[in-house]
């Protein structure tokens, strides 16, 4: 067991942001936009759900060989037109990501660690063989789309503006190579809590049968395709009766690695904190790497390791672990309050650690609690 250290891309994600009024205004309101009306725009507002609702703009750029990347703007948000050899529908070359802006009590907006995200876009994007948006260009577009449309990032306690930056092949053509050409996009929901029930545990279903990602794969990518995989494991774990899916390793079928979407962590009756170590196959959170900080911050033993799963229901029996959580952009923190399997099933209470790092995360994202870290980026 060891204690978790700086990665490469905890080490991309320090690099000093800059300032909104730095990287603003790189992609230009296109003269065709039509806002919506100030009454549709309430309705929406006054029923957030998550993922189901778009603000009025995209930001939207292109890239070629020969030219990069160019064509920066911001268009209505709608249809992508794309030729039916595009590359991505045929081979899948996607990336995406997942942040959120924050609405503070005094009015104003920010982002939680956007640099995390840009340089993880920036693996992922490597892993896949797309080109690489550098991390100003990608910060600029967060910032011209927030705030052309700040009136969708909700006042309400739990909501937040969710924006998703992703970037495919769309060149023409079958064969199997990279594409020759990529469209960059970030779209924005106006959101609510990511689970309806909120902050309640969640039961989760810990398949034998499938597996995320194996070593070698893209499974520290975030890509489209390892969701795709989740999508029968989720349905059939829905089936029998719980709400989300946990995998484990496929080269043993043994340790436990993540949620479809989430991170997970282990509280232990002696306070320590494990979480699976990234072996290549798990995807590197941020709510995950900020966790990891916050609560060694406190002077609590971290541990990345091998959570063997068997022995995790064993631990749970006889009361050596006392919680569970999965954490991810989406749903921040969300307490596992029943683990289901073959053969048998183990609950688990919502805990104090859980609570006080939701409390904490959320405070810091909210700008309730103290941002020692300086994770917080001001976009207007």
């Amino acid at each position: 067991m060891t204690a978790p250290r700086p990665t490469t891309l905890e080490d991309a994600a320090t690099r000093p942001a800059p300032t909104a009024e730095t990287v603003q205004r790189r992609y230009a309101t296109d003269e065709t936009s039509r806002p919506r009306s100030a009454a549709d725009r309430e309705h929406i507002m006054q029923n957030l759900r998550f993922g189901a609702d778009f603000s009025d703009h995209m930001a939207s750029a292109r890239w070629t060989a020969d030219t990069g990347w160019s064509e920066m703007r911001l268009l209505p948000y709608g249809p992508v037109p794309l030729d039916p050899s595009a590359n991505v529908l045929h081979y899948a070359q996607e990336v995406f990501e997942g942040l959120k802006a924050y609405r503070h009590a005094d009015g104003s907006i920010w982002l939680f660690r956007p640099m995390f995200n840009a340089a993880r876009l920036a693996a992922s994007c490597r892993r896949m063989a797309l080109p690489e948006l550098p991390a100003e260009d990608f910060l600029s577009s967060l910032v011209d789309l927030i705030r052309t449309d700040h009136e969708y990032v909700p006042h309400v306690e739990g909501g937040s503006l969710y924006l998703r930056p992703f970037i495919f092949g769309d060149g023409a053509g079958l064969g199997v190579k990279p594409s020759a050409s990529a469209r960059y996009l970030c779209i924005a929901s106006p959101s609510g809590p990511y689970f309806k029930n909120g902050f309640a545990p969640v039961s989760i279903w810990v398949t034998q049968q499938y597996h995320r990602a194996g070593p070698g794969g893209i499974g520290a990518a975030k890509t489209g395709g390892n969701y795709a995989a989740s999508l029968l494991p989720q349905k059939e774990a829905q089936q029998k009766g719980y709400e989300q899916v946990c995998y484990l390793d496929s080269a043993q079928g043994a340790n436990l690695e993540e949620l479809g979407g989430m991170n997970v962590f282990v509280v232990r009756r002696d306070g320590s904190v494990q979480t699976p170590a990234l072996t290549g196959t798990i995807l590197e959170g941020g709510t995950r790497s900020s966790i990891v900080r916050l609560l060694q911050d406190e002077g609590r033993d971290v541990q990345e390791t091998a959570i063997n799963f068997e022995q995790l229901v064993a631990d749970i029996r006889a009361g050596e672990v006392t919680e569970m959580f999965a954490c991810g952009t989406a749903a921040v923190v969300t307490p596992i309050g029943k683990l289901g399997y073959e053969g048998g099933e183990v609950e688990l209470p919502k805990g104090e650690v859980t609570s006080h790092v939701y409390d904490t995360l959320t405070g810091i994202q909210y700008g309730r609690v103290e941002d020692r870290h300086g994770w917080m980026y001001r976009v207007m």
